[in-house]
């Protein structure tokens, strides 16, 4: 599926920079910030602004063509592979891993606990990536 069509099945109307924004998600999987998706398309776009990257991941988020990480608390990343599927962050480089899930799926919706309607699950892991850790043992 190319990057217009994933946008209009999520009844997102495309546009420049919506297709710049939800391309680069969908190309680059290192679950950018906000600011490094503006970084990296600001030169091929003079026009954008930081507020168009912010609100069209806010609607990307909005509209469940994206993820929202909250998995550390410095800084909101952004994920286009909506699959299912877990999350690592290392705490020593700051980078997010996309991991296999190891549960068994469930849609969030179908879920009521103690009579909450749950609306989302995140799973998320931290510690120290394999890179982190190899440098640490050459030291």
């Amino acid at each position: 599926m190319n990057t217009v069509e994933r946008l209009v099945e999520y009844g997102i109307k495309p546009s420049v920079q919506r297709i710049a924004i939800m391309e680069y998600l969908m190309t680059h999987r290192t679950h950018p910030t906000a600011d490094e998706v503006y970084m990296a398309l600001c030169d091929s776009m003079p026009t954008l602004s930081k507020t168009t990257v912010y609100n069209t991941l806010k609607l990307f988020v909005d509209q469940q063509a994206a993820l929202m990480l909250t998995i550390n608390d410095k800084n909101v990343h952004f994920d286009g592979d909506t699959s299912l599927h877990s999350h690592f962050f290392c705490r020593k480089c700051g980078r997010v891993f996309d991991l296999p899930f190891s549960g068994k799926k469930r849609e969030a919706r179908e879920l009521q606990i103690e009579g909450h309607a749950v609306e989302e699950i995140h799973h998320y892991y931290k510690g120290i990536c394999k890179e982190c850790s190899e440098k640490e043992s050459l030291v």
